[in-house]
């Protein structure tokens, strides 16, 4: 008897272990995973007038490709779904709807654009898909008590306008400003932040003009020009990659000299100063958080000559003289980190507390000094930037690494 009652005992032991055991190792998935397989969706103007810009995506697709070739992340390869919006908030409407809806993808990653993004932003949190690290550095974009499923990655438009405000105040007080910018709430960030720098005083007595453009227009050549006629000393190009070159091109031709400051989203040699002219872009002041490859200082770099190879192999095609290039390898290096912190746990609720739960994350590709953090109340992942001024080949980096708070005193 007492051996049939250890043989029972054992069994029962063994039963409950092995009921257990799957219990822990269980895994959890969303729409989009499988053992073999994580759907990410991404939307980018391939075409209309932000189509510079299209190059994030295609570094982005070429770098997951080269993580699919080693192996993926745990097993699982990246099938990365990129649309094109043609930068037309009514198409990313679709494609967002298609890629969540259709695709059943488990994230929507990079989306690029102000106007664009703030077309899905309330859709995609209303449906609780993670729209994760947007390509805008608008403030609405890091709201996690409204918007608790939006997170965006690079300094915000107010942080980098606060800079350009300490500079000038510091280098230029009796300047008088000319404003370039974008109808829509990226524009509006830029002059914020710049407004809130200068502070109402200086405001009222500096800024002498602040003229938009709208991204469907053909050409910024007039309000160029009325700028200069307003007797601007101080010219604020905040625009994207296209109209930023018409303006810094047009700038020269009617030789109007002013001291130059380009938003850092069209701070790229081969995508914007080129176009524009190396020589009419002598000068240019601007600000970085990402090692720029045409920069001679970085030419022995270990990081960049990781970059330059997987260029090389994996999109030979692809501007190397473009921080796009950079920027898009930066943001795809992040996403992986949160989907190797995610496990096996590979829900959206859980991609979006490992997105908020970066600590000191390091990529040696953004400048020194420069780290990743985010919280449950700090959607903003990069929050620091550096003064650059464009030396007729290369922007040179000057100062220290600063950030958002600098100027708001």
């Amino acid at each position: 008897m007492t051996q049939i009652r250890g043989v029972l005992l054992a069994s029962v032991v063994l039963g409950l272990s092995v009921a257990i055991a799957p219990a822990a190792a269980q895994k959890k998935y969303d729409p989009g995973v499988t053992d073999t397989e994580i759907k990410i969706g991404n939307i980018m103007p391939y075409s209309g007038p932000l189509s510079a810009y299209a190059l994030i995506g295609r570094v982005e697709a070429a770098f997951f490709k080269r993580l699919n070739d080693e192996g993926g992340i745990n097993g699982r390869k990246i099938n990365f779904i990129s649309y094109d919006d043609a930068f037309s908030p009514a198409k990313t409407v679709e494609q967002a709807r298609k890629l969540v809806e259709s695709d059943e993808v488990l994230l929507i990653f990079q989306s690029l654009g102000t106007p664009t993004n703030n077309a899905i932003q309330k859709y995609l949190n209303d449906r609780k898909v993670p729209q994760l690290f947007v390509a805008t550095g608008a403030t609405k974009f890091g709201d996690p008590k409204n918007f608790p499923w939006t997170m965006g990655w690079q300094p915000t438009y107010q942080t980098e306008g606060r800079i350009y405000a300490k500079y000038i105040l510091e280098n230029l007080p009796q300047g008088k400003i000319g404003i370039l910018y974008q109808n829509d709430d990226s524009g509006r960030d830029y002059l914020k932040g710049l407004k809130d720098g200068l502070g109402p005083e200086a405001t009222k007595r500096m800024i002498v003009g602040e003229i938009p453009y709208d991204p469907t227009d053909p050409t910024v050549d007039r309000q160029v020009v009325t700028l200069k006629t307003l007797g601007a000393d101080i010219f604020f190009d905040e625009a994207s990659p296209k109209f930023a070159a018409q303006a810094i091109r047009k700038a020269a031709e009617i030789e109007w000299k002013p001291t130059l400051f380009l938003a850092s989203v069209s701070n790229s040699v081969g995508s914007v100063l080129k176009p524009a002219g190396l020589e009419n872009s002598k000068g240019v002041l601007s600000t970085n958080y990402l090692k720029d490859p045409t920069d001679p200082a970085w030419k022995d770099d270990p990081a960049i000559k990781e970059w330059a190879a997987f260029m090389d192999k994996y999109f030979p095609e692809g501007d190397k003289t473009s921080t796009f290039s950079v920027y898009g390898y930066l943001t795809a290096q992040t996403m992986v980190q949160v989907l190797k912190q995610c496990g096996d746990e590979l829900t959206r609720e859980n991609v979006m507390r490992q997105a908020a739960n970066l600590r000191n994350f390091e990529l040696p590709l953004l400048l020194p000094g420069i780290r990743i953090n985010t919280s449950p109340t700090d959607f903003f992942p990069v929050e620091q930037m550096q003064m650059s001024r464009f030396n007729g080949e290369h922007g040179e980096l000057f100062g220290p690494a600063i950030g958002g708070e600098i100027g708001t005193q």
